[in-house]
């Protein structure tokens, strides 16, 4: 698969057109979005201008927007099809992820550097994630900038790693199966559904051309070219690299606050230190193509 050039162009002219603010905060990343009113909805010019400042920046926000869940649906649905999480029930909305974590249900590896759903053949494209219910202190959410993280190593090193293949499982969620005989029958239904796909060790994006880095440690089992020492030895480097302060962007939420990302040429980390107090986030993520 090749990237359009013409199609990465369209970036540029739908921003300088776009009917609110972009003010960059971070240096690799992360935009904050201004004169926008989600709850009015989207039109068509407003929609591109949006999707082109997410890739562009990476990780957009906009605060103060108090969407209901049924608003959060309908703008997210401009950017495609929406995923229906596997392993999270189904509500009233089931688009909605509910995040609603406190003393009585601790976190389950959001606090883990990934990418979203990478266990999938087409994992999730972009991710939206809404803030409800906000501890006094902590409960951030940080990115780093894969795109970045892959410019920093050597040449000689991203020339090694640019045609391997690496593994991915749920290998989180298999904490939910218990060993009963209905559980283990759910898990191997699962394993059906979603068998170890294969994705690219570095990613091309399908707009910009930029290459990122797309193992992680939450999903990412080993590099299949390789053998066991020599994949973790690679793996080590690879995941270190989202611990560069340098590629990071850090949000401090607030009730109302809305972030988009770009799970294309981003791996995303929520801090857990808040509990025992209570964090609820609603998420929406958008269906993806096979990455290459």
């Amino acid at each position: 698969m090749n990237v359009n050039v013409a199609t990465a162009d369209w970036t540029k002219t739908a921003l300088a057109d776009a009917p609110f603010e972009v003010k960059r905060i971070g240096r690799y990343m992360g935009a904050q979005i201004t004169g926008l009113d989600l709850k009015k909805g989207l039109d068509e010019k407003t929609f591109r201008a949006l999707e082109a400042a997410l890739i562009e920046h990476k990780v957009i926000f906009l605060r103060d927007q108090n969407l209901t869940t049924a608003q959060h649906v309908e703008i997210s649905r401009w950017f495609g099809e929406l995923e229906v999480h596997p392993f999270r029930p189904e509500g009233e909305f089931p688009e909605i992820m509910v995040l609603d974590n406190h003393k009585d249900n601790p976190v389950l590896s959001t606090d883990v550097w990934h990418s979203d759903t990478t266990f999938r053949v087409k994992p999730t494209k972009y991710t939206i994630l809404r803030g409800q219910i906000m501890p006094p202190l902590g409960g951030d959410t940080l990115w780093c900038d894969m795109e970045a993280a892959y410019n920093g190593l050597s040449e000689k090193f991203r020339t090694m790693i640019d045609a391997l293949q690496a593994r991915h499982d749920f290998k989180n969620f298999r904490a939910l199966f218990t060993r009963s005989e209905a559980d283990q029958k759910k898990l191997q239904r699962m394993e059906e559904l979603y068998p170890n796909p294969l994705h690219p060790v570095v990613r091309t994006h399908p707009v910009t051309g930029r290459k990122s880095i797309y193992v992680n440690p939450q999903f990412t089992l080993h590099i299949d070219e390789l053998n066991e020492d020599e994949s973790k030895a690679v793996l080590d480097v690879l995941f270190a690299q989202v611990h560069v302060p340098e590629y990071q962007f850090r949000f401090h939420w607030s009730p109302g606050a809305i972030v988009f990302w770009d799970n294309q040429s981003t791996q995303h980390y929520a801090a857990n230190d808040y509990y025992p107090e209570r964090r609820r986030m609603e998420r929406t993520a958008v269906c993806g193509d096979a990455p290459f």
